[in-house]
């Protein structure tokens, strides 16, 4: 009996630890919002049209990442009931992504090289080697260029022209722009704070 509570013990500590872990890399969303207006008393929308400058040069990448950030949205409002309408919608839903440079600040533990040291014995008349193993010899603080990308939504009071929520995730990238998991998970992190239902 006593093994199988400590097994249960170990088991249930090693989900829980799991779980902290899994937490801690999760997507953190930010919400601001206008505490007067109830979001659930919304129920079509729209999107915001973009005025490009005529002498603009096709950006078609953009173009894929955004249309991929609409689609993502499209469906976390859809499955809170909103409907998509050209004519006569009460909010306009605007997205936006900005993909910017940062220096991040790291720092590294530095080591020193293992040793050997050979000895002579006079008295066995035999070499004897000391390992003497890699020490701490302090911190290495340098900076590096990455790149950071947002995920930005606003709703707009259709009448009002009022924004009266916002959300937005930030996270670093490993390539030129976000890929098309990131902005699920972005949408879906953003979309967990939304209190429209």
């Amino acid at each position: 009996m006593k093994l199988r509570s400590s097994v249960f013990g170990w088991l249930g500590a090693s989900f829980a630890g799991m779980a902290i872990i899994l937490t801690g890399c999760a997507e953190t969303a930010h919400v601001i919002k206008d505490n007067s207006v109830v979001m659930a008393r919304y129920k079509t929308y729209a999107w915001v049209q973009k005025e490009v400058p005529k002498d603009a040069k096709p950006n078609h990448e953009r173009e894929l990442v955004e249309q991929n950030i609409r689609t993502a949205v499209a469906e976390q409002l859809q499955k809170r009931g909103y409907v998509e309408t050209a004519t006569d919608p009460e909010l306009l839903v605007s997205t936006d992504m900005l993909v910017e440079k940062n220096n991040e600040r790291r720092t590294d533990a530095v080591y020193s090289d293992p040793q050997y040291r050979n000895y002579y014995n006079p008295r066995t008349g035999k070499m004897i080697t000391f390992y003497f193993p890699s020490q701490l010899a302090g911190y290495d603080n340098y900076s590096v260029s990455v790149r950071k990308g947002t995920v930005t939504l606003t709703f707009i009071d259709a009448k009002t022209d009022k924004a009266v929520w916002q959300g937005w995730a930030s996270k670093r990238l490993e390539s030129s722009t976000m890929d098309q998991d990131e902005i699920m998970q972005d949408v879906r992190s953003i979309f967990n704070k939304f209190d429209g239902n």
